[in-house]
């Protein structure tokens, strides 16, 4: 198939590039090389048309013959301030606009993208009775004494944690989050509007090779593998039993070719996760011992906005896709560190 790319000249892109190649598909990537990804003065990568997805004209040229779509060009992280949120709505949402008319203009009808699993916010969680509930927000006075975990609403008791399956509600919490969002609900009103079919790829905690490192933005394992490397211990937030799904990035480009070679109908939305929780504790030892360095610091901090639990289920992308993650945490985490990270000069998101 012709594949048009975009993001390709990013973390998730350029794997996903590989992988397609890989298996015998024509790749058209294309990239805007934001700074906020790439650097100040960022050199563009062989093979890489420098294309910006909220110009219409060009979406258009670059769409002509295209069979499908793998859009993961996106502004990433949660959102500094107040001040990021103009970014994340034009590259991430004017953007998919943009682009989901032109594939309309041009006849193409098939969309893979590149989304997330913050769009649930906040995981789930059951009660002592093994009822599932919602519950408040985590109160300050509770975070000060070191009390992290969710508590029923009627008991006050501690809530357990239970697997995130895609029919969840979803309830974004930072601007990223409501970005990714609005991507997937343009999608499939796209969807809806013209016969199209959209799978949107929900990434849970994706880690690998060419990570950006030490950047506001990055991943907390490329946050900790830059603690380790200038000697000091990964800082660990709350008491590092706060749970996760790290899915690594060769994996996660392999979902992608998954999703492009299935070829499903209407709208779908998937997991793309490891299927195996860890908690960020465990992250940080594991990083800890295979790089020789000083053993975690649990420092008892927090971020008043931050998720207690977020563990996603594998069963809908393994029995509709034919995925499941060949990487396990322990095993990935351990490779990851001494992967090769990507130096940029990063600040923040573009201002716009």
């Amino acid at each position: 198939m012709r594949v048009l790319l975009t993001g390709a000249a990013g973390f998730i892109g350029g794997h996903i590039r590989t992988a397609l190649a890989a298996r015998g598909h024509e790749v058209v990537a294309v990239d805007a090389l934001l700074p906020s990804a790439h650097g100040s003065a960022p050199r563009t990568p062989q093979g890489i048309n420098v294309v910006d997805v909220r110009s219409a004209d060009a979406m258009i040229d670059v769409l002509r013959g295209i069979d499908v779509v793998c859009h993961q060009a996106a502004v990433v992280g949660a959102g500094i301030d107040a001040d990021d949120a103009p970014a994340y709505a034009s590259h991430n949402d004017f953007g998919t606009a943009v682009l989901l008319a032109a594939m309309h203009r041009t006849g193409c009808t098939r969309l893979v993208l590149g989304s997330s699993m913050v769009v649930y916010g906040d995981g789930r969680y059951r009660n002592a009775a093994g009822v599932t509930v919602i519950p408040p927000a985590r109160t300050r006075q509770d975070l000060d004494a070191g009390m992290f975990d969710n508590r029923d609403p009627v008991t006050g008791q501690p809530l357990t944690w239970e697997a995130v399956d895609e029919e969840a509600p979803l309830r974004p919490r930072s601007t990223y989050a409501a970005s990714k969002l609005a991507q997937e609900n343009y999608a499939l009103a796209w969807a809806l509007s013209t016969g199209g079919s959209v799978t949107a790829l929900r990434y849970h905690n994706v880690y690998g090779e060419f990570m950006p490192r030490n950047t506001p933005y990055s991943g907390v394992a490329a946050m900790f593998r830059s603690s380790l490397e200038s000697g000091q211990a990964p800082q660990v937030f709350e008491d590092g039993k706060q749970t996760r799904d790290f899915v690594e990035v060769r994996d996660v480009a392999g979902a992608n070719v998954a999703a492009i070679e299935a070829q499903l109908p209407g709208f779908g939305a998937f997991n793309i996760c490891s299927g195996q929780p860890i908690t960020i504790g465990d992250v940080a030892n594991v990083l800890s011992e295979a790089c020789g360095g000083p053993p975690p610091a649990i420092t008892g901090d927090y971020r008043a906005g931050d998720v207690r639990h977020v563990v996603a289920s594998p069963v809908r992308a393994e029995s509709e896709l034919g995925f499941r993650a060949s990487i396990m945490p322990a095993n990935g985490l351990r490779d990851f560190a001494t992967m090769a990270l990507r130096d940029c000069e990063i600040a923040g998101p573009p201002h716009v």
